[in-house]
Formats: C-alpha cells, structure tokens, sequence
C-alpha cells in the first residue's frame, strides 16, 4: 500500500528541486525514455533508509559536477507502481531493486547501481562512481 503523499512529497523533492524529471505513470516513462539516445540518468527512488542516506545525496553531489547525463529522470518504487515497472523495463539485464540509479545510452544500460551497491556504501563513494560514469558515458 502507498504512502500517503505528504510523507513522500520532501522525498520526491530531494531529486526534482535539482531538475530531476518525475515520471508517474507508464505512458510518462515511455514518452521520456522511448527514444533516448542521449546518456539519461534513472533514478529508482524508495522510502528505505539507503535512499534518504545515500542514494538521493549521492545523486544531488554527483550533479555538481561539470559533466552529467543529458536527461535526469526518476521513478518512485512503491508509489508509481507502473511507472517504475515500466521503468525497469529499460533496465535489460537487472533484478529489480530499489533504490537503484542508471545510465542509460542509446537505449541500454550503460552503467548501474543496484539496492546491494548501494546500502552500506556513503553518499561520497556513491557519488564518486556517478562521477567516473558521467566522464566514461556522457
């Protein structure tokens, strides 16, 4: 069951105040992602504690940097159920996890996060392979 959206509105913000593009349902996934050559970061946004510790931040730090992917797109697990299903639709190749963040290139994952390389790990160390994936692929 959902959480009630005011509980999930600051954590929705964490990723779209720093122009990380929402997507809620399916039909949003597939206009945004369809089509994508360019280098697009998905993120796979979550209620759990390694999304508030780690990934978000590790996101908003590896997003100060001069390059970065094209499009910043985000999905919220348990939330947006189809839309996140529809998203890990573009993840080939990958269980689904949550939270997860990709790169995606020309269509296929060009590198990948998932929740067990996440959790554990500071918001720095993550943010250092987002980086070192933005110079490779972007």
């Amino acid at each position: 069951m959902p959480y009630p959206e005011m509980l999930l509105a600051p954590m929705r913000a964490e990723l779209t105040r720093l122009g990380v593009q929402e997507m809620k349902t399916p039909e949003e996934v597939e206009q945004t992602l369809g089509d994508a050559t360019e280098p697009t970061l998905l993120v796979v946004n979550s209620v759990c504690g390694c999304a508030a510790r780690n990934a978000r931040p590790a996101v908003a730090m590896a997003l100060q940097s001069d390059k970065k992917p094209a499009k910043l797109t985000t999905v919220f697990a348990g939330q947006d159920v189809q839309a996140t299903q529809m998203a890990r639709s573009y993840l080939h190749g990958y269980a689904p996890s949550s939270p997860a963040i990709a790169l995606l290139k020309d269509g296929d994952v060009a590198f990948m996060l998932e929740r067990h390389q996440i959790e554990g790990r500071t918001a720095d160390q993550i943010a250092a392979d987002l980086r070192n994936a933005f110079e490779q692929h972007c």
